[in-house]
């Protein structure tokens, strides 16, 4: 597979992508997760719908890897590489706009700084 690789950026805005990915499943998960999962003051439909929601983020980031390593190998698939490199963008714009309104420590919300090698990555891909 290494030697069909086309764009090399996007290559490596999966990779980050899929790092990502599995660090949100393997550490986020029992971090945030699970503890969402064992609060008793919070009523069911917000928990679980919340829970709904996690696997939602874990779905999309999976697809993302994909897609952007998709779009490196497939140089057919700009379009592809486009959307997923416009959410990541967006993904990162939002989660630096709710560390500032909420004022949370940027530190304990690393989203940002994921979203932000995957954007830059994939943006040196599709524009370099």
């Amino acid at each position: 597979m290494f030697d069909t690789i086309q764009n090399t950026w996007l290559f490596a805005a999966g990779s980050a992508a899929a790092l990502t990915a599995l660090i949100h499943t393997f550490v986020g998960g029992p971090e945030v997760a699970g503890p969402l999962l064992r609060a008793k003051d919070i009523p069911n439909t917000p928990k679980y719908v919340n829970y709904y929601c996690w696997h939602l983020v874990t779905i999309t980031l999976f697809a993302m890897a994909i897609g952007l390593i998709w779009a490196s190998v497939d140089q057919t698939q700009t379009g592809l590489a486009w959307m997923w490199t416009i959410i990541a963008v967006l993904f990162m714009a939002w989660s630096i706009a709710l560390v500032v309104w909420k004022r949370q420590n940027p530190f304990f919300m690393p989203q940002w700084a994921f979203f932000a090698v995957v954007s830059g990555l994939a943006v040196a891909g599709l524009l370099g």
